[in-house]
């Protein structure tokens, strides 16, 4: 397996260092290598919040090189337009399933495992890694939601 890059963005509050924990989890209960760095400055205020997760046999740096994203999971418009740069050029832009989501759930805390459950359609992980990943991630009173959402955003 090529090195999988993964770049998740948005503002505080949303849920990105959560997903990018999700999903570096379920890589590495797979059996995958895995490095993952993230970069918050003012989080708690709604400022940028970045996290990159590489994936793939032995992986040395946890940084993903511009233009060498192949995944591109935006939660705001602003710091999508702001690191679009980072997405290679056959990469996959995930921005439009995120503006779908945010119409098709109610509550917004829920749009990060959504978009999840989107992005587990592009990668060979098992079903059972990311349901475990959610458990060791999730507080325990809003795993069973998380794994309904999950499961949602897979289908569509």
């Amino acid at each position: 397996m090529e090195t999988i890059n993964i770049l998740f963005c948005g503002t505080g509050g949303q849920g990105i260092l959560t997903a990018a924990e999700v999903v570096a989890l379920a890589a590495m209960y797979d059996g995958y290598h895995v490095k993952k760095s993230e970069v918050h400055g003012m989080a708690q205020r709604g400022g940028s919040v970045e996290s990159h997760v590489r994936i793939g046999k032995k992986v040395f740096s946890p940084i993903i090189e511009c233009g060498k994203a192949d995944y591109l999971l935006s939660f705001e418009k602003g710091e999508h337009d702001r690191m679009f740069y980072m997405l290679k050029q056959k990469g996959t832009d995930l921005f439009n399933d995120f503006v779908e989501a945010s119409k098709k759930i109610s509550n917004p805390k829920f749009v990060n495992t959504y978009m999840l459950g989107v992005l587990s359609k592009y990668l060979s992980i098992s079903n059972e890694s990311w349901q475990q990943a959610m458990k060791e991630s999730i507080k325990p009173q809003y795993l069973d939601k998380n794994i309904e959402v999950f499961t949602q955003g897979n289908r569509n």
